[in-house]
């Protein structure tokens, strides 16, 4: 017997339902032509790790909770005497969701991450840029359930993009809205 997620429709559901609402109020004619999800790229960037190496470990792991798949280490481009890094050092993690991945982080981040964030106010419409992608920094990690407090010894932040494609920011601002991204009203 399995036990569903949720209540409400799946996210991949809601795009396919109110994409020809949202093509028909741009006043685009060919579906292929629309705003499409791309990918969804999941960043941690750990200071720390230049000190103290099994931090990364840890950050690792917790990102390849979250995301559901293997995350890969980043190394740094140039050395930078303040951070104390060498170029090559390793020093966050990061993820690329496609498909049903992507599509459950999705869900997972609407219904379950955003709703447990403290005092919450609305997502900015500050996070698109020029081609439509959207932008969302999270504090801390622990606002996912996967991530087990107990062995938590420090909050780290998430940087999430979530890219389009043949979009602008109206279009892509269109499709999360009706995804129920929750945004700030101005």
């Amino acid at each position: 017997m399995t036990a569903t997620l949720y209540l409400c429709k799946s996210s991949r559901q809601l795009y396919e339902e109110r994409l020809p609402e949202i093509l028909k109020a741009h006043g685009i004619t060919n579906r292929l032509a629309g705003p499409r999800l791309e990918k969804i790229c999941l960043n941690m960037g750990v200071g720390r790790a230049a000190s103290d190496g099994q931090i990364l470990n840890i950050v690792t792991e917790h990102l390849s909770l979250i995301a559901g798949q293997r995350a890969v280490p980043t190394r740094a481009k140039k050395s930078i005497a303040n951070f104390r890094t060498r170029v090559g050092m390793k020093i966050g993690a990061r993820v690329t969701l496609r498909g049903a991945r992507m599509w459950a982080f999705l869900d997972k981040l609407i219904h379950l991450a955003i709703p447990r964030i403290k005092d919450f106010r609305g997502l900015s419409r500050k996070g698109f840029d020029k081609a439509g992608n959207y932008n969302l920094g999270l504090r801390e990690q622990a606002l996912f359930h996967e991530v087990v407090l107990d062995k938590l010894e420090h909050n780290q932040g998430l940087q999430i993009t979530i890219c389009f494609r043949n979009s602008n920011e109206q279009l892509s601002y269109a499709v999360l809205k009706a995804l129920h991204m929750p945004f700030r009203e101005k």
